[in-house]
């Protein structure tokens, strides 16, 4: 019998052990069919240092096999399906059937008024209440959206950036109301508002006054919601803005490093607060560029949090992401073909060791995906759990020529990028100048130019093409949903204690003038039902709009 390494040893002995005794495998054993046992770990005959400093062992620096000891055979990744329509009453629907249909977590869209800070009775609203996402407007509403949710158990993932402090304000007091205390909730907010200048657009206020409020988020729920993940560092947007693999993966953490530095400069703990950092990204079709990309990200983190912040404690240093197949990639063209897509793209995901998954559904290049999408949606995933075996073992392509060496270069092309970033000034200089939007864009353009000039082929799009009538069931809003919830909200502003709301509204804006932590001002006005545009507004006063 061959002697383990050393190095082996020692990991069973330390990181493996530990996780076992907290976590126990789903199995007693994995096989396949007909008997034959699946490894926990393939590790090669020669382990020398090269291997032990650039891939090591999961759970273990720098992370590349990933950020748990056994991974999947221990748990699978939480699979969330991104959904919100039309009032909080409908998607309080679709989220309990989710969650009958084996869905593990919730993820919230919101309409786009929400998402920029707009009642939906605002002039800015008309026309898109409710189409591109739950419409929430004051605390009532989010009631509504988890009732019968017990948020005590449910991991919440909420897609809302420039306004998250007044979204989180909302959840954690629906959940008091619920019975459950702010330190039980689990769940994610997004809060990511830097690639909102370059990729997306949803932002409100300039970027400094919008760091200070994601940093005073990341001190309230280092005290009063230690569970909670207080951003989710987005690298999704910017791959569908066009981007290269590299580029998602260098403006990202560069992104991340600025939400680091930021938090440090406002006097907050790097252990405590980094622990709570995640990160979203894309998964393309290119199944093994795409594996490469996340085991890359996962070890440049680990070395940027040790090597840049001194980080000691190593959960700082995992990069614990969340994954979202390629909207951009699908196509109104043979809308089936978009259910190979997404499969090939889920894939990717769980063989580069993500911690959560939604799949898009087949019909979203048409409109808002319908109960059977959506359903199709989720069963990918759980075939890919239960069906494909790459569940069984931990990193399963580690090792292959081609995907550690493409994981260094995509490692050396967005540490280039990232290394131009800082001695450029740093992020926020960059949007400022355009280099990051210019990157993008120049990506975007290049790829383009090749599915019109026929290098690249996009199956049902520019080759394969057939003569087809859609017959595809298409989800619509109802118009009248926005007048309902106009209504809706002038009833709530008729009911509550004006006085009281204006107070609260006055204490905020006072608040906002100096560096007290605007969380619990806000706290107080959601409790009050004031609404989401009222609260915005008064900082919009304070803080001026980025234009």
């Amino acid at each position: 019998m061959t002697k383990k390494h050393p190095a082996v040893e020692n990991w069973e002995k330390e990181e493996l052990a530990k996780s076992l005794a907290r976590f126990p495998e789903r199995k007693k054993q994995f096989a396949c069919h007909g008997g034959r046992t699946v490894s926990r770990l393939a590790l090669p005959e020669v382990m020398d240092d090269n291997y032990l400093a650039e891939l090591g062992f999961p759970g273990r620096y720098p992370f590349t096999r990933g950020v748990q000891p056994t991974m999947y055979r221990g748990r699978y990744w939480t699979m969330r399906q991104y959904a919100g329509f039309s009032t909080a009453a409908e998607s309080n629907k679709r989220y309990r059937y989710l969650l009958d249909q084996g869905q593990t977590g919730l993820s919230v869209a919101f309409d786009l008024p929400t998402q920029i800070g707009y009642d939906s009775d605002d002039p800015m609203s008309l026309g898109e209440v409710g189409k591109v996402g739950v419409a929430i407007d004051t605390m009532a509403d989010m009631e509504i959206l988890f009732k019968k949710i017990p948020l005590d158990t449910i991991s919440t993932s909420m897609t809302i950036n420039s306004p998250a402090m007044v979204l989180l304000a909302m959840y954690v007091a629906v959940a008091e109301k619920q019975g459950t205390s702010s330190g039980k909730l689990r769940g994610t907010i997004q809060n990511d508002i830097l690639k909102e200048y370059v990729a997306r657009g949803t932002y409100i206020f300039p970027p400094r006054p919008s760091l200070r409020l994601i940093t005073n988020i990341f001190q309230w729920c280092a005290d009063k919601a230690p569970l909670f993940n207080t951003i989710s560092i987005s690298g999704y947007h910017i791959r569908e803005a066009g981007s290269t693999a590299a580029q998602e993966v260098a403006f990202t953490l560069a992104n991340g490093i600025t939400y680091v530095q930021t938090a440090l400069d406002a006097g907050l703990e790097l252990d405590i607060f980094a622990r709570r950092l995640a990160f979203f990204f894309n998964a393309s079709s290119n199944l093994l560029e795409e594996v490469a990309k996340f085991r890359a990200a996962r070890r440049m983190w680990a070395r940027i949090m040790k090597e840049r912040f001194e980080a000691e404690n190593p959960a700082s240093m995992m990069l614990r992401f969340h994954t979202q197949t390629a909207g951009n990639t699908l196509t109104a063209q043979q809308v089936d073909n978009n259910i190979v897509r997404v499969t090939i793209q889920a894939l990717a995901a769980v063989l580069g060791g993500t911690q959560s998954l939604h799949t898009n559904s087949r019909d979203e290049a048409l409109s808002l995906p319908t109960e059977d999408s959506v359903r199709t949606a989720l069963r990918t995933q759980q075939i890919i759990a239960h069906e494909s075996g790459v569940a069984d073992t931990i990193d399963p392509l580690a090792g292959s020529y081609y995907i550690e060496q493409l994981t260094d270069t995509i490692e050396d092309e967005a540490r280039e990028l990232i290394r131009h970033i800082d001695e450029a000034g740093g992020v926020v200089a960059c949007i400022e100048n355009g280099f990051i939007q210019s990157q993008i864009e120049d990506a975007s353009y290049h790829y383009q130019q090749e599915i019109e000039g026929g290098g690249r082929i996009i199956v049902g799009v520019n080759e394969f093409q057939v003569e087809e009538e859609s017959t595809v069931p298409v989800l619509r809003v109802d118009e009248e949903i926005e007048d309902q919830q106009v209504r809706r909200l002038a009833d709530i502003k008729a009911d509550r204690d004006n006085e009281a709301v204006r107070k609260a509204l006055n204490e905020l804006e006072q608040a906002s003038h100096t560096d007290k932590n605007l969380m619990e001002p806000v706290l107080k006005a959601v409790r009050l039902y004031c609404s989401l545009g009222e609260i915005c507004g008064v900082l919009r006063k304070v803080f001026g709009e980025y234009r």
